[in-house]
């Protein structure tokens, strides 16, 4: 067996971490506070005899369902996962239930507390941190407030790449826009 729960309940125990064990589903259950999560339920489970490892936060957003900006949500959701690392999202279509996730096979080598805490972490961190704002936004308004960040940072890497040329496109789109205006003044024939 490459990992069992015992391993990681030691990992836990070390942190101080409460938690639950139950070790007729292969899995321990846990959670932490946080800012953005009222709730934040962790769930660590071994699948294939202990080869397969997944930690995931079951319920992180509920009633997507028939949310009226579900889309937005589901893009927002693989706009993050294509962001960040290790983290993926699943959603449920039967009730909407999304849920943050990383997993990956161990086949025959054993989790370390190394890679187990970074996990944890990770999850927590890009969960709370950057996903929870970001979705519920999303769910207020419909607009990913990442894509103005996104473009914000392209800005800065192409300002760092290319000294000057920003200000040179700024001056270029607004003489397109006075340009714009002139030709509105005309009457189609």
């Amino acid at each position: 067996m490459a990992t069992t729960l015992a391993q990681i309940a030691q990992y836990l125990d070390k942190q101080e971490w409460k938690y639950r064990l139950e070790e007729d589903s292969d899995r321990i259950v846990t959670g932490v506070q946080t800012d953005h999560i009222e709730n934040f339920l962790i769930v660590i489970q071994l699948d294939e005899d202990g080869e397969f490892f997944k930690l995931f936060a079951p319920q992180v957003l509920s009633d997507v369902l028939n949310h009226p900006y579900k889309e937005a949500i589901l893009q927002t959701m693989l706009s993050i996962s294509w962001e960040t690392k290790m983290l993926q999202w699943e959603y449920d279509p039967t009730d909407g239930e999304i849920r943050a996730i990383i997993e990956f096979p161990l086949e025959d080598a054993p989790l370390t507390e190394k890679q187990f805490n970074r996990c944890l972490r990770g999850l927590i961190q890009i969960v709370d941190e950057i996903a929870m704002p970001r979705l519920k936004a999303v769910m207020e308004t419909g607009e990913d407030p990442g894509d103005i960040e996104e473009g914000e940072r392209l800005l800065l890497q192409l300002q760092e790449q290319a000294p000057g040329l920003l200000e040179k496109l700024e001056k270029a789109m607004q003489a397109r826009r006075v340009r714009g205006k002139d030709q509105d003044d005309f009457e189609p024939l």
